[in-house]
């Protein structure tokens, strides 16, 4: 036998509404109160209104509030329990996002970016929470929505504190707060990474920019200039950038009429980083302790130096290379080459990145001390000496030091000028190219790498290769010496 009980309004003793019913509309409370279902707390089957439609009614173990078409709604204010939430929000529709706001547990939001990138700042994690949110219009890659969890709470179980960014045409996401360990974990959008390691890649400008190997940006500066960092990425995607940074090369020593022949210029200091972060093959110079550097979104100064000139005349020393500098959050500064010598009251090479040869002649001398000032790796190698043979005309002067090896030593006879020391190689430019040699003297050969190679009794000292910090030859007999080449930055990161 079933029983059946009709009215409009269920009040409590304090005639207060417990349950009321208005056309279709069904209230469960009043305003502060908690609602709660428990088993068995009704012992009827059907609680009508008068006029016959159900508000309550159970068949079996099931328990229906409401008939067909009718709405269920809470009292404002009211609260609930046992009911729980079904994995959905609640769309504000009539509040469309524009700017950085505060997400609400249950709710989610149309977030319009077509004025700009904002944030939604998700609320402090409860267990069962969920927010949604959804691009209004398909602006989110032009101007992306940040999602940032609450303190140091994590999105899907990334670094504490670290937010994710959607940036895709059209991208909605839920996340529901699980626990401390994994966080706000996105439900609706399963192809995030964990926060804090969600690739993002550096953007930036500055030089000749070319793209190598698919994934990553070369600047080259072959003068002055700024690499520009407008983006900053994450240790997912990039957010260090390798370098390589070579000084201009020392000027070639002129002879002396009497004891024949100057000697080379040092190559301009060679510094680079591993290249392990941007995946190329650097020079040997470029191992440990060198690191690629961090960057931040700013300009960073570049200095490119100049090639020391030649000797002007008999008797004179070549000039000492300009430094070049690559100003980031750590000063990589390299060291222009030594200038070669000739003069007979002071025939040391020049120090520099790479020293100058020991200029030739009657007596033996020392090469320029290379690595000068010293860094770690060494930036380049000492000059090669003069001719380590008994006073007299026609001794060999030294051949310059380059970064990859010290100047070859002079020799006896009119031609017996020592060659210039080897530059390096590295792959920074996706292509394997050698930079940095010492110059030759007396029919010396340049050392790889942009050395310039000595003069003859019938050619001049040749100067050392534009941007390759090449030093330039040293002179003989009549001929004239060679300047020092200009030196080089080029930076490299990844950028997809």
């Amino acid at each position: 036998m079933t029983s059946t009980i009709k009215v409009n309004t269920v009040k409590d003793t304090a005639s207060t509404d417990i349950i009321k019913k208005c056309g279709t509309s069904i209230t469960v409370g009043t305003a502060s109160d908690t609602t709660t279902v428990a088993g068995n707390a009704v012992r009827s089957n059907a609680i009508q209104a008068s006029d016959g439609q159900n508000i309550i009614s159970q068949v079996g173990a099931t328990i229906t509030l409401g008939a067909t078409g009718d709405n269920i709604v809470l009292a404002g204010g009211a609260t609930q329990s046992g009911f729980g939430r079904t994995g959905t929000v609640d769309w504000q529709t009539g509040s469309i996002k524009t700017s950085t706001f505060t997400a609400a547990n249950g709710e989610g939001y149309f977030a319009n970016t077509t004025g700009g990138a904002f944030t939604m700042n998700l609320p402090a994690g409860v267990v069962g929470a969920i927010v949604s949110v959804q691009d209004y219009n398909n602006t989110f890659d032009t101007h992306a929505l940040t999602v940032d969890a609450n303190g140091t709470e994590k999105i899907n179980g990334g670094d504490g504190g670290f937010p994710v960014t959607l940036d895709t045409e059209g991208r909605g996401v839920t996340f529901v707060y699980v626990d401390a360990t994994v966080g706000w974990r996105s439900v609706q959008d399963n192809d995030f990474t964990k926060a804090g390691l969600n690739a993002q890649f550096i953007t930036a400008t500055g030089g000749t920019i070319t793209t190598v190997c698919t994934n990553f940006k070369v600047h080259t500066f072959t003068g002055p200039g700024t690499f520009t960092v407008c983006t900053v990425g994450n240790a997912g995607g990039s957010n260090t950038v390798d370098y390589m940074v070579i000084a201009g090369g020392g000027g070639g020593g002129a002879f002396n009429p009497s004891l024949n022949n100057g000697s080379g210029g040092g190559a301009g200091g060679y510094r680079e980083s591993p290249g392990t972060v941007s995946s190329y093959t650097a020079s040997p110079l470029g191992a440990s302790p060198a690191v690629a550097l961090p960057v931040t979104a700013t300009g960073f100064p570049i200095t490119v130096g100049a090639g020391g000139g030649a000797a002007p005349s008999a008797n004179n020393p070549g000039n000492k290379g300009s430094d070049s500098v690559f100003a980031g959050t750590t000063t990589i500064t390299s060291t222009g080459g030594g200038f070669g010598n000739a003069n007979p009251s002071c025939r040391v090479g020049g120090p520099g990145g790479s020293g100058g040869g020991g200029g030739g002649g009657s007596f033996n001398s020392a090469g320029g001390t290379g690595n000068s000032p010293p860094v770690s790796p060494p930036q380049g190698n000492n000059g090669g000496l003069s001719c380590p043979c008994s006073s007299g005309p026609d001794q060999g002067g030294g051949g310059a030091g380059g970064a990859g090896a010290v100047g070859q030593t002079g020799t006896p006879g009119t031609t017996g000028g020592g060659d210039g020391g080897a530059g390096t190689t590295s792959s920074i430019n996706a292509t394997p190219t050698t930079r940095a040699g010492g110059g030759g003297t007396g029919n010396g050969a340049g050392g790889s790498g942009g050395g310039g190679a000595g003069g003859t009794p019938s050619t001049n000292g040749t100067s050392g290769t534009a941007n390759t910090g090449g030093g330039g030859g040293g002179s003989y007999a009549n001929s004239t010496a060679g300047a020092g080449g200009s030196g080089i930055v080029v930076i490299r990161y990844k950028f997809q």
